[in-house]
C-alpha cells in the first residue's frame, strides 16, 4: 500500500510539473511498468484530478494520448488581514494566483468586523465564478504570532488580535480555517516549488517589519513560534521608540512606514517623488537603504543565506538593488558581492497567497 501511494503521488507531481504528458513519458521519466502507469491514470482520471488533452506522435502511426493536469480541481482562498484592508486571493493546484483583490476594512475586534469579512469574502467567490464545493480552505494571515496548530494567536501588539480569532472567523467563513503569521505565510508563497530557495531569509518590509526562515525548504518557527522577528532587532541602542516598547528597533528604521509618511501616508507617491529627484526624500532614502543595509549584513552574517526583500518597499526596490547589494557590501566582513539579496516574486498578494498555499501544499502532498 505504501509503495502504491508512492507511486501515485511521483506520478501526480510530474502532472504538476509538466503541461501534458503521455503514458510512455511517465515510464521513462519514473521508471515504472506500463501497467502500473495506466492503473494511476485511469484512478487519476476518475478523481477528477488529471485529463485526457490532445495526442501526439508520427502521422499514419498510432498516436499516444496526452494527459494534463486539471489545475481547478481544487481551490484554496487566502485573506490578508492589514489595519486597513484585507488582500483576497484564489490559487489553483499549481499554486498560481487565479485572481486576488483588495478590499478597505479598518480591522475592529468586533462582531460587525467578522461578519464584513465573511460577507466580503462571499462576494469574492460569487465575483469570480469560483466553484464553492472545490475551496480546499481559507488561509488568514495576521501581524501576529499564531502557535504551530494554526488555531490561536498568542502575540500580537500591532493589532488588537484576540486569542480565539479564529472562532470569530469561523462564524462567517463556512471553509476549514486555518491561521498564519502574515511574514512566514508570505516566505511560503516566495518558496513553494522553488528549488533554488532551499534555504533563505524573507524581510517583509511592509508597515511593520517581519521576517522568516527557511532551511531545507521548511519554514523555521523557532521552540516557541517566536523566531525570525528582524524588526526587533536593535539596530540603533537608545533609538526610536517601537510599538514594542524597546528603543531602537529595526521596525522603526526600515517599516515602510518611514517613507510613506514623508508623503501623507501614499507610498507611491514616495517613490514617484524620488524618482523626480526630490532632495529631501533622497536624503531620506540614502538613510533608508543605510539601515536596511545593516539589517541585511546582520542576517546575513547570522545565517549566509539568500535574503529576499518582500512587502511594500519590496515592490519598489527594483531600481535600487544595485545600490542596495554595493551598501551591504561595504559592511560585510565576508562577501565582496551581495547577489544573495533578491527581490520578491510576489507582492501585495504575498501574505494572502501564501496562506491559501498551505492548503494546496497539504492537499497535493496527500494524493
Amino acid at each position: 500500500m505504501e509503495l502504491r501511494k508512492i507511486n501515485r503521488s511521483n506520478i501526480y507531481h510530474e502532472f504538476m510539473s509538466h503541461n501534458s504528458l503521455t503514458k510512455q513519458d511517465l515510464v521513462f521519466k519514473l521508471n515504472l511498468s506500463l501497467p502500473t502507469i495506466t492503473k494511476n491514470i485511469d484512478e487519476l482520471l476518475a478523481d477528477k484530478l488529471i485529463e485526457k488533452s490532445g495526442s501526439q506522435g508520427n502521422t499514419g502511426g498510432r498516436r499516444a494520448t496526452t494527459y494534463s493536469l486539471i489545475r481547478d480541481a481544487r481551490i484554496a482562498l487566502g485573506i490578508d488581514v492589514t489595519r486597513n484592508h484585507i488582500t483576497i486571493a484564489a490559487l489553483d493546484l499549481t499554486g498560481t494566483i487565479i485572481t486576488f483583490r483588495r478590499y478597505r476594512l479598518s480591522f475592529q475586534s468586533t462582531d460587525l468586523y467578522f461578519q464584513s469579512v465573511g460577507k466580503t469574502l462571499e462576494a469574492f467567490i460569487r465575483d469570480n465564478h469560483l466553484d464553492e464545493s472545490r475551496i480546499l480552505g481559507v488561509g488568514i494571515g495576521l501581524p501576529a504570532l499564531v502557535d504551530a496548530d494554526r488555531r490561536h494567536v498568542f502575540f500580537s501588539k500591532i493589532l488588537p488580535i484576540q486569542e480565539n480569532i479564529l472562532e470569530d472567523f469561523k462564524k462567517y467563513i463556512p471553509y476549514r480555517v486555518d491561521l498564519f503569521n502574515d511574514a512566514k505565510a508570505a516566505a511560503f508563497a516566495e518558496t513553494w516549488g522553488n528549488p533554488n530557495f532551499k534555504n533563505m531569509f524573507y524581510l517583509m518590509l511592509a508597515n511593520n517589519i517581519g521576517g522568516s526562515i527557511i532551511i531545507n525548504h521548511t519554514i523555521y518557527s523557532g521552540d516557541n513560534q517566536e523566531s525570525s522577528e528582524a524588526g526587533h532587532i536593535q539596530l540603533v541602542p537608545g533609538g526610536r521608540l517601537c510599538y514594542c516598547g524597546q528603543r531602537g528597533c529595526v521596525d522603526t528604521y526600515i517599516s515602510a512606514t518611514v517613507l510613506s509618511d514623508l508623503t501623507d501616508g501614499n507610498l507611491e507617491a514616495f517613490f514617484q517623488e524620488l524618482r523626480n529627484g526630490d532632495p529631501k526624500l533622497v536624503e531620506e532614502w540614502n538613510t533608508y537603504l543605510d539601515h536596511l543595509a545593516a539589517t541585511v549584513n546582520t542576517i546575513h552574517v547570522l545565517l549566509d543565506c539568500n535574503i529576499v526583500l518582500g512587502g511594500y518597499v519590496g515592490e519598489y526596490m527594483g531600481p535600487y538593488i544595485d545600490d542596495l547589494q554595493a551598501r551591504v557590501v561595504k559592511l560585510s566582513t565576508f562577501c565582496d558581492n551581495a547577489d544573495f539579496l533578491k527581490l520578491c516574486s510576489y507582492k501585495k498578494e504575498a501574505i494572502a497567497a501564501g496562506a491559501a498555499m498551505r492548503f494546496i501544499a497539504d492537499f497535493t502532498d496527500s494524493v
